[in-house]
């Protein structure tokens, strides 16, 4: 594995997260959880009946109830083949959690700065939070969210070249993140209005509320050769996260939904550490000449 010579097919790259989201599913099934596809995986089922073709990831969102309940279940119910990296976790720094396969490889852009980092394949699990249905309190929790995004990622070790955003992720990891954190989140508050996605989907505030309801009702929708659970009031979410959903992406929009660098099927990621380090290395060298 000394030279890394190309990526993973994004089709080949889709089905293999197939078998994952079964696996969610029927964890899911057999517990009572509440789930939906979301973002560009809901986006696939409604326009696509499947993946975006261009698209290599897949999304999920809980409900931050069943969510709390799924990271506390699902590592009892999953095999050997698969890892639950756990938002907040010792070696996953990130606002929400996903679910790795073993023994394969996803390298992104971004180098991790703990070195024992899973790296595998993998879907993204996301909470969605109470939002106050007061709106000064609304903004100041996104504001709030901001924060722990930034501390997040600096932790984990993202890179830019932006010199205010440079400064903005340095100043809030001198900040405590509890406080933060818990009042974005709203544990609790099961009675609001409506909800948010701030610790996934969009960085924009309008397009992270939503309707609390728009995730109490779901409906399964045709998925590749599946069926799996999305909300029954789809076109409202999906204008809210993309506009016209209807209207096919430009080839550029398309060219942004490639996430992996480099990604392998059937060979572990801890193969590659050299690699990304070189990677990351040459790209840092670039970035401060």
């Amino acid at each position: 594995m000394e030279e890394v010579t190309g990526r993973t097919q994004v089709r080949d790259h889709q089905l293999a997260l197939l078998p994952m989201l079964r696996e969610i599913d029927r964890i899911c099934d057999m517990h009572g959880l509440r789930y939906m596809l979301f973002a560009g995986t809901a986006l696939g089922a409604a326009r696509h009946q499947g993946f975006i073709p261009w698209d290599d990831d897949l999304d999920v969102i809980f409900l931050r109830e069943d969510y709390e309940r799924f990271l506390a279940l699902a590592p009892a119910e999953l095999g050997e083949e698969y890892f639950l990296q756990k938002e907040y976790s010792e070696h996953w720094p990130m606002f929400f959690s996903k679910l790795r396969k073993n023994n394969t490889a996803c390298m992104e852009t971004v180098h991790p700065r703990d070195p024992l980092q899973h790296q595998g394949i993998y879907i993204d699990i996301f909470p969605a939070d109470a939002l106050s249905d007061h709106p000064v309190t609304a903004r100041l929790q996104y504001l709030a969210s901001r924060v722990v995004l930034a501390k997040c990622l600096y932790q984990r070790g993202y890179l830019t070249n932006n010199p205010a955003k440079k400064g903005f992720l340095r100043f809030c990891s001198l900040l405590p993140m509890e406080p933060f954190r818990r009042f974005a989140q709203r544990r609790g508050d099961t009675g609001s209005r409506r909800v948010h996605s701030f610790f996934g989907a969009s960085r924009r505030f309008e397009r992270s509320v939503y309707e609390r309801r728009w995730f109490e009702e779901t409906a399964r929708m045709p998925f590749e050769e599946g069926c799996f659970p999305v909300s029954v009031h789809y076109d409202a979410l999906l204008k809210t996260l993309y506009g016209d959903w209807r209207k096919p992406p430009s080839d550029q929009s398309k060219a942004v939904k490639v996430h992996g660098v480099l990604v392998d099927l059937e060979h572990s990621y801890e193969q590659y550490l050299d690699w990304q380090a070189r990677q990351h290395y040459s790209t840092y060298t670039r970035s401060i000449r």
